[in-house]
C-alpha cells in the first residue's frame, strides 16, 4: 500500500475528479491524501476514503510537504494551473522541490499522471516499498 497525494488547482478540479474516477480501481488499494476541496470533491464522486488536509492556500500543500520531507509520501498527482497566478506559489515551489530532494514521483499534468498511474497499476512502484523497508531510523 502506497501513500498518494492528490492536489488540484481550482480550474483543474473537474479534471482531477474525472481522472480519479476513471482509475478508482487503482487508487482503492492505497492510502490517499488530498488538499481540502479536492479531497471533498473526489469523495463525493467515488467510494474512495481520503485523508483531507487544509486547502492548499491555507497550508494544505505544506502539510503534504511535511510528509514528503519525511519520505512518507510515495506519489503525488498535482494538477497545476500554469495559466493562473497562485497566491501560495512559494508553497507550491517548496513542495515540488521536496519531491525532487526525496525522489518522489510527482505529476503536474494529466499526461504524466496517466503514465504514473498506469505504472502503479502494473506494480512498477515496488521500489517504494523497499525505501520504506530500509528507511533509517531517526537518531
Amino acid at each position: 500500500m502506497l501513500s498518494i497525494a492528490l492536489i488540484a488547482h481550482d480550474r483543474k478540479k473537474d479534471e482531477m475528479v474525472n481522472f480519479v474516477t476513471a482509475y478508482e480501481h487503482v487508487f482503492e488499494g492505497h492510502k490517499l491524501y488530498a488538499t481540502g476541496t479536492t479531497g471533498t470533491r473526489i469523495m463525493a464522486n467515488t467510494k474512495l476514503d481520503i485523508h483531507r488536509f487544509m486547502s492548499g492556500p491555507l497550508g494544505g500543500d505544506q502539510q503534504i510537504g511535511a510528509l514528503v520531507a519525511k519520505n512518507e509520501m510515495d506519489l503525488i498527482i498535482f494538477l497545476r494551473d500554469p495559466l493562473m497566478a497562485q497566491p501560495h506559489e512559494p508553497d507550491i515551489i517548496a513542495l515540488l522541490r521536496l519531491c525532487d530532494v526525496q525522489g518522489i514521483p510527482c505529476a503536474t499534468n494529466i499526461a504524466t499522471a496517466e503514465l504514473l498511474v498506469r505504472a502503479l497499476d502494473r506494480g512498477d512502484f515496488a521500489w517504494r516499498e523497499l525505501v520504506h523497508k530500509y528507511k533509517p531510523g531517526i537518531e
